[in-house]
């Protein structure tokens, strides 16, 4: 079986019985008994949302499988709650979720933030449900479960120009796959606009990044509307800006040149690189006819849909897909846990860097040969790698 015909190992919908509020949990596949996967709260939130990101999963351990690393890929999951994260009832229903779901996370899911939900709160919440911790299900694996947790823990504490190193880790993934690609196509870094749809983990990171890189950050989305500005904006005065979901105080950062637009205003906005990096179904058959970008880079998960990416491509514009750009974050916790990099901040960037440019690398390489799009090559490499993995470990061993 490929990640991409298998039904979920195992699919759960609990009810809140305060609020009645649900909540999911989808294992899609088991590794060394294990799987990896994060829990979005967000509302409206659905089962097939939820079974599409643990499927996700699946595919981001697989494409990060190195025979020759400590680190071994674990089975993909994904946890989700129906419920907007800034309500006054969120965390109650979090720690509610947390407890139902505790014989889970202690023996084969190991979860952390995602969408709607920081690490911080999550341990917080964890700790509150009797969980030892989030990831508790993989210490078993550990060599030394002691001194992995330490390092880990070192890690987090961990702070580049006042941004957390773990928060820095996925967007410098994304950055990273954005410059393999403009190499790969000869463009220079100097010239090339970007927009950015959500200024929260990934999307802050991935602006810092590529800015510094020397790209033009043009606009940032939030949930206030879109900031633009064509000469580029200040990246780093809009992230000393943000609150902690992400939305940016206005008076305190724009510049008088920085326009503020609609929320949707980033997709029309003239940039060779769109990143949305928010919320899943962002980009549809209606809206992709507003986009102009050469590229599509998805540091969210989910947020082209299938139907728009079959238009988007016909007219010339490459999605690079979410498996594979924002796999970087996942990975960066396991490198770190099972010991191929240490606790830091240089260590973790070069790292990252050389793991997100082979993949990038390859799967273009793949789609260019197969004549296919970059995702339908993402899918093509974990086909090939899943049997090796099974072949190794078992679908539950």
């Amino acid at each position: 079986m490929t990640a991409q015909d298998s039904s979920p190992l195992m699919t759960l919908t609990w009810t809140d019985h305060v609020t009645g509020r649900q909540g999911h949990l989808v294992v899609d596949r088991l590794v060394r008994g294990v799987s990896s996967g994060g829990l979005r709260m967000r509302a409206g939130c659905t089962l097939d949302e939820v079974t599409g990101l643990a499927r996700g999963m699946t595919m981001k351990e697989a494409l990060h499988y190195n025979p020759e690393g400590r680190y071994i890929p674990l089975g993909g999951a994904k946890g989700g709650i129906d419920c907007d994260p800034q309500d006054p009832g969120a965390y109650g229903i979090l720690v509610r979720y947390l407890r139902a779901m505790r014989p889970y996370i202690e023996n084969f899911w190991t979860t952390g933030e995602d969408l709607g939900l920081t690490q911080d709160v999550v341990d917080r919440a964890a700790a509150e449900a009797g969980l030892v911790s989030s990831i508790q299900a993989v210490y078993p694996l550990l060599d030394d479960e002691a001194t992995a947790r330490r390092r880990l823990a070192d890690a987090f504490a961990v702070e580049v120009d006042g941004i957390g190193l773990d928060e820095l880790a996925g967007g410098c993934g994304v950055a990273e796959s954005v410059l393999a690609t403009l190499d790969r196509s000869k463009r220079p870094y100097a010239g090339t606009r970007v927009a950015v749809q959500g200024l929260g983990t990934m999307g802050g990171a991935t602006a810092r990044f590529l800015a510094r890189a020397g790209l033009t950050i043009v606009a940032v989305a939030d949930v206030k509307g879109t900031i633009v500005n064509p000469a580029g904006l200040d990246v780093e005065a809009l992230l000393a800006a943000r609150d902690a979901y992400g939305t940016v105080d206005r008076p305190a950062a724009l510049r008088p040149a920085d326009l503020e637009l609609p929320g949707d205003a980033w997709l029309s906005t003239e940039a060779e690189v769109l990143v949305p990096a928010a919320v899943s179904y962002a980009i549809d058959t209606v809206n992709q006819a507003r986009i102009t970008a050469r590229w599509i880079v998805e540091a969210a998960n989910m947020p082209v849909l299938p139907e728009a990416e079959e238009l988007l491509a016909a007219r010339g514009v490459t999605v690079l897909p979410d498996v594979v750009v924002n796999s970087g974050t996942n990975a960066w916790w396991w490198w770190t846990l099972f010991g191929d990099i240490g606790a830091d901040a240089d260590e973790a960037f070069t790292y990252t860097r050389r793991s997100m440019r082979a993949l990038i690398d390859q799967m273009l390489t793949r789609a260019e040969a197969d004549g296919t799009t970059p995702r339908a090559a993402a899918h093509a490499i974990v086909a090939d790698r899943l049997p090796v993995i099974s072949e190794r470990f078992g679908w539950y061993r």
